[in-house]
């Protein structure tokens, strides 16, 4: 007998509780039974610890910090690390269940993680930000390992704060251990490749995609919410293959321009200008921001925030495709209405999971010692991402569901396989 759902999600708007609506239908659609269902939506551990730091001043700050092991049935669990001051238990939780599913969707042998540590990254110097990261590494070093839970960059930490961790295990341990975290710097034994592999993997998912709804990239118009690391990236990579990129975002507003924004011209721009696109002239900026989400485009890539689709904006929205660079970018309560307007949309934990496959040929290169070419990385990771597209599309017409149910139930498949095969007490 299937599981069956005591009571209705009260959606608030919420990535975790939009996660877990999702991963309910999913297991519903799976007849998972309530032991395997109650496993699976638990966390395995939770930890948390207070870090006293010294400040450049002389002071002495208590920072709080996390790690969250949703399941590790799979391999070693996987996930980022973030530094922000809202950073909570609860909101580190769904991104560790997060990682488990983005893992298995792509079926990469990891388990899903994540860490965070309470602090504003931004107002500290990179002499407490060492510190602070070091003693984190140090109080979850009994955590931490190549072999259990493998950190990675996340918000506010970049390849910097990766090789501070992977020196402080090493020096802890008595030995270099490349292979404790990833995301680290090419000379610390970061793969090559890794920087675009998020927006690399989107590109893949937009032109697979793209290819089942027959439509060819080269007559196709794009817009891309978010030019960080993702967007950019994918927008750049998008180009690349013939799509048009009309409309980009950042923090200082959307920038379009109806006959094609020249994306190498807008990264450039960006870096010479602290970051941003301020004053961008490659494009006429738009009024509102959230103009771009209802542009009358082929394809939508949000890579910024979670919730940018949501109940208030979804009828509005015109693409036909969404490609979801982000993490939780459409809100559960939106996913029924862009359903009904035929919009397909390939989910977060598909398309942007080709960050964590790069990350495992990180790992898999510093366990053999051995670097790999950027083109065997591309080469391998575009066909992983390939093949996952191509499994979660099956299955979505199997179930009769869409690509966001189907790629939830071919991840928590694959962790209730694993944990039945296992065993448990």
């Amino acid at each position: 007998m299937g599981y069956v759902e005591p009571a209705p999600i009260k959606d608030k708007e919420n990535p975790f509780e939009s996660m877990m609506s999702r991963f309910r239908i999913a297991a519903q659609h799976l007849g998972l039974n309530e032991e395997t269902y109650n496993v699976l939506k638990s966390p395995d551990k939770q930890v948390i610890v207070n870090i006293p730091i010294t400040m450049d001043d002389g002071s002495i700050r208590v920072f709080e910090a996390y790690r969250v092991i949703h399941n590790n049935v799979l391999g070693p669990s996987k996930g980022g690390v973030r530094f922000d001051p809202h950073v909570n238990l609860d909101e580190v939780k769904a991104l560790a269940a997060w990682m488990t599913w983005k893992c298995a969707v792509v079926d990469i042998p990891f388990g899903g993680a994540k860490g965070g540590i309470c602090c504003n990254p931004r107002q500290m110097s990179s002499g407490e930000i060492e510190r602070l990261t070091r003693a984190y590494t140090t109080s979850l070093y009994n955590v931490f390992g190549p072999d259990t839970d493998i950190p990675a960059p996340d918000m506010g930490t970049s390849q910097r704060e990766m090789g501070w961790m992977m020196d402080q295990y090493s020096r802890n341990s008595g030995m270099t251990v490349n292979g404790v975290v990833t995301g680290k710097p090419g000379v610390l034994g970061g793969s090559a490749g890794r920087v675009e592999a998020t927006g690399r993997g989107v590109m893949v998912s937009t032109l697979s995609a793209l290819e089942k709804l027959k439509i060819n990239p080269y007559n196709s118009t794009v817009a891309v919410q978010g030019f960080g690391n993702v967007g950019s990236h994918a927008a750049q990579l998008l180009t690349e293959r013939g799509t048009k990129v009309i409309a980009i975002s950042d923090i200082t507003g959307a920038y379009y321009n109806k006959d094609g924004i020249d994306i190498e011209n807008a990264i450039n721009y960006r870096l010479d200008n602290r970051g941003t696109l301020d004053n961008f002239e490659g494009a006429e900026k738009m009024d509102n921001t959230d103009e771009l989400l209802t542009l009358e485009v082929d394809v939508l890539v949000p890579a910024a925030m979670e919730d940018v689709i949501t109940m208030r904006n979804a009828e509005k929205i015109k693409a036909r495709l969404i490609v979801e660079g982000a993490n939780g970018p459409t809100s559960a309560k939106a996913d029924d209405i862009i359903a009904e307007k035929e919009i397909i949309v390939v989910p977060d934990i598909l398309a942007n999971a080709g960050g964590v496959t790069v990350s495992y040929f990180e790992w898999v290169q510093n366990r053999l010692g051995y670097k790999w070419t950027k083109e065997r990385v591309n080469r391998r990771s575009d066909r992983i991402m390939r093949n996952a597209f191509e499994y979660v599309y099956k299955t979505a017409i199997k179930y009769n569901v869409t690509l966001r149910i189907a790629a939830y139930i071919v991840a928590i498949d694959r962790v209730a396989k694993a944990s039945r095969f296992r065993g448990g007490f």
